[in-house]
């Protein structure tokens, strides 16, 4: 089997994703790439039956590399973030306050010093309809220096160097959201002269590349 390990990663975290709320019934996809070949989801199968052997395995020019089911709809937007960045995952999620957020603002403002590991307060693309060319164009110009993206009337995309990465960036991401909503709820406090400036996300930015245990004490 192609992939082995990446296509296990993909069924691993489709299950997380469906536990953790970022998408519903069979919405949402994931892939990851491994030199020339990315591990998707296939399209409209069920995350319960989802097993490594269904994962699809497809080229960077979207051709199956090997016989199997259909890929993701949203197969472009995955293949168009790869070519546009260095991402090694890419999550594509339906989740409640991103996509509410999608349909408020036009970017997601930084309410909170977490916005650093997304790269910055986070766009959101205009809306197209799903699985097109389109869509893929919009969400990787709005997502230009940035790990994440907002798209209108849809759900979010996040990617990073790995799996681990990109689906703690969508999780990071739908908690942003939610906390852009609860303090909008207040409705009459004006949060314009209350957001962290640029300079301070870019200080965090910094502070988390070192943040943790050292490599030495995480490898053995």
């Amino acid at each position: 089997m192609l992939l082995r390990e990446a296509r296990e990663a993909v069924v691993e975290h489709c299950l997380r994703m469906r536990d953790d709320d970022l998408t519903v019934a069979t919405s949402g996809n994931i892939s990851v790439r491994v030199g020339d070949l990315v591990a998707v989801t296939p399209s409209g199968v069920a995350y319960d039956a989802l097993t490594p052997a269904g994962v699809c395995v497809v080229d960077m020019a979207g051709d199956p590399a090997e016989t199997g089911p259909v890929p993701s709809s949203e197969l472009p937007m995955h293949l168009a973030v790869y070519r546009a960045t260095d991402a090694g995952a890419v999550v594509h999620t339906h989740p409640l306050y991103a996509t509410a957020v999608s349909v408020l603002l036009d970017e997601l403002p930084a309410v909170h010093y977490m916005v650093a590991t997304l790269g910055g307060p986070v766009r959101v693309a205009p809306y197209a309809t799903y699985g097109t060319a389109e869509l893929a164009q919009l969400s990787v110009a709005a997502m230009e220096g940035r790990s994440a993206v907002i798209l209108r009337n849809h759900g979010a995309t996040t990617h990073g160097p790995d799996l681990a990465t990109a689906y703690t960036r969508s999780l990071y991401l739908e908690w942003l959201c939610r906390l852009w909503h609860q303090a909008s709820l207040a409705g009459t406090v004006d949060i314009t002269g209350r957001l962290l400036p640029a300079e301070e996300i870019d200080r965090v930015a910094t502070m988390l590349d070192g943040y943790g245990q050292p490599p030495e004490l995480t490898t053995g």
